[in-house]
């Protein structure tokens, strides 16, 4: 009986999971070289999910671009609009999430940052590779003891195939302005811009 009732917990344990999963929000990223969806981490990066939702849903990221994209490591982007200027305005940083068990894989969506593990805001990038370690002389985005990790916040679920159009695209350094007026040289840009046309809610 002691044996029954185990199993029927763990069977109502792994179906409340999977309605958690089931209830985490998509997101359509239409793109200039086509749509990526959006799986959104809502159950294991609650504070990422509800601020990247919060720029989504003030339609912030509609024509802007790709601005870093590295072929065999991510790409990165929701920051700059055409010609390099920096977007301004945006929320205030949020918590780091990266102990939240989900890893630096190809496919994943995560926060840039600044060197303040607490500096989030508005960026993301996709990683194309395995950025968590495990790759040979990859990048270890997960962190180490002591070193706080990017936060994983949700995975591609449509479109890796796009993913992979735009990082194979020609990149060159270019002069890029910040949202206070400074110019600043800017590494692996787009030499033709990976424009982000909207991001919007969908149904899963």
């Amino acid at each position: 009986m002691k044996r029954f009732l185990f199993l029927a917990a763990a069977a109502m344990l792994i179906g409340c999971g999977a309605e958690t999963a089931d209830k985490n929000p998509v997101v359509v990223i239409e793109t200039s070289k086509g749509p990526i969806k959006i799986e959104l981490f809502a159950d294991k990066a609650p504070i990422t999910v509800k601020n990247f939702l919060s720029y989504v849903d003030d339609k912030f990221y509609d024509g802007t671009i790709f601005h870093r994209v590295m072929s065999d490591f991510m790409v990165q982007g929701g920051g700059f609009e055409p010609g390099l200027k920096e977007k301004g305005k945006t929320k205030p940083p949020i918590k780091n999430e990266s102990k939240n068990g989900v890893s630096n894989e190809r496919g994943t969506i995560a926060m840039a940052r600044l060197g303040d593990p607490d500096s989030a805001t508005a960026q993301f990038y996709i990683n194309v590779e395995d950025n968590n370690g495990t790759r040979r002389n990859g990048p270890n985005l997960d962190g180490k003891r002591g070193i706080a990790g990017y936060a994983v916040f949700g995975k591609v679920i449509e479109g890796m195939d796009v993913v992979d159009k735009i990082k194979e695209v020609d990149v060159a350094t270019k002069v890029g302005t910040t949202a206070d007026g400074k110019k600043t040289p800017m590494e692996k840009v787009p030499v033709e811009d990976v424009v982000i046309k909207s991001v919007r809610r969908a149904e899963k």
